[in-house]
């Protein structure tokens, strides 16, 4: 029987041009080297979090968060965040919050929670809408494009948990439409769920996001199916999102 020996250079093209190619699956240690790059490259991050001071360590798909973030919904975007990204199997989140835990419902916190939702929609004008709080009560100013759009900032503002009244002083001027930022999966995920959470008639509910390519997918129970519904309106109207599958089961009585 006759023997061959391979030239260890050469025998290790093969298996490289595999791994390079997507015919292998990257090894563990190459994908949490790209949890944390992939992560500041996410919308969410460079929009909404990069103020905040978050490090992510990775070991074989267990990502923990530590740092500061200023407020106690960008503790939970980044987590949900970083959860939707691939490679990530469980997310500790031991990020600090610097604002005062106290302030729960505070005018401040009211305000950019507010911001927040409305920066979330793609059918309302955030960067256009002026956002005030006093006591709970939220008043809005800036321009609309349309009548209906002003309504339905004064909607979205209404149902932001901790709000108690909505003085909606928005003036209807038309303008160009301009396209949305790309947005990518992880972070419209974090968003539906945060934008969930947020508003008084869903924030109890435990609804599971699944994005791909713009095309979310929810599972989770409903009380009902005006409540199905609505968390299917809600997750069409995030910014980056095509399509909704919405496979919420109703709850048994």
């Amino acid at each position: 029987m006759r023997h061959f020996s391979l030239n260890p250079r050469i025998a290790t093209i093969p298996f490289t041009f595999l791994l390079l190619a997507g015919s292998l699956p990257l090894p563990a240690s190459a994908l949490d080297a790209q949890i944390e790059p992939s992560f500041r490259k996410t919308y969410n991050f460079q929009h909404l979090l990069n103020a905040d001071s978050i490090r992510v360590k990775s070991s074989n798909g267990a990502v923990i968060l530590t740092g500061t973030v200023s407020q106690d919904y960008h503790k939970f975007l980044a987590q949900e965040t970083v959860a939707g990204l691939p490679g990530v199997q469980s997310v500790d989140n031991q990020l600090t919050v610097t604002s005062d835990p106290n302030a729960a419902h505070s005018d401040i916190l009211i305000t950019m929670k507010v911001k927040t939702a409305l920066l979330f929609h793609k059918y309302v004008n955030a960067s256009a809408t002026e956002v005030h709080t006093q006591d709970g009560v939220v008043t809005l100013s800036g321009n609309a494009d349309s009548e209906a759009k002003k309504r339905l900032t004064g909607e979205y503002a209404m149902d932001v948990d901790g709000v108690r009244e909505v003085h909606n002083n928005m003036v209807v001027a038309p303008g160009d439409q301009t396209l949305g930022e790309l947005v990518d999966d992880a972070s419209i995920s974090a968003q539906i769920k945060t934008t969930l959470l947020f508003r008084k008639s869903t924030h109890a509910m435990s609804t599971q996001v699944e994005t791909r390519n713009g095309v979310v997918t929810l599972h989770g129970e409903a009380v009902d199916l005006a409540e199905k519904d609505l968390v299917g309106r809600i997750a069409l109207d995030i910014q980056g999102v095509s399509q909704v599958s919405n496979k919420m089961t109703l709850r048994q009585p």
